[in-house]
């Protein structure tokens, strides 16, 4: 009786572990990662996503504080599109697709 009790537990493991890796896309270990990156990021000049450097910053241009503001909302914007674009692609399956835009959210948060 409690080897046929057993035997029962660990099929329904396995499959239970089989269901979770199907149901996961091909990419949603790195959209994981990323996400745990963004939010543990401390708060700061250097947080967050990241943008290139405008024309203006070579030209020894000072920013201003509402150019700064709208930097860092176009490229927090530009982070969330980029993450549900991941998210749909991982879940449609697309690897190639999800895995360029899990490329992007890399470039944008710095990590590569």
């Amino acid at each position: 009786m409690v080897r046929t009790i057993l035997a029962v537990l660990t099929v329904a493991a396995t499959l239970g572990q089989g269901l979770a890796l199907a149901v996961a896309g091909p990419c949603t270990e790195q959209i994981a990662q990323i996400e745990q990156v963004a939010r543990q990021t401390a708060p700061g000049p250097d947080a967050g996503p990241m943008a290139a450097q405008s024309v203006n910053a070579q030209l020894h241009r000072q920013p201003t504080p509402s150019s700064i503001k709208q930097a860092q909302e176009q490229t927090d914007a530009q982070f969330k599109a980029a993450l549900a674009s991941a998210k749909d692609l991982d879940a449609q399956g697309k690897r190639a697709e999800c895995t360029a835009k899990v490329d992007e959210l890399k470039r944008l948060l710095d990590l590569q």
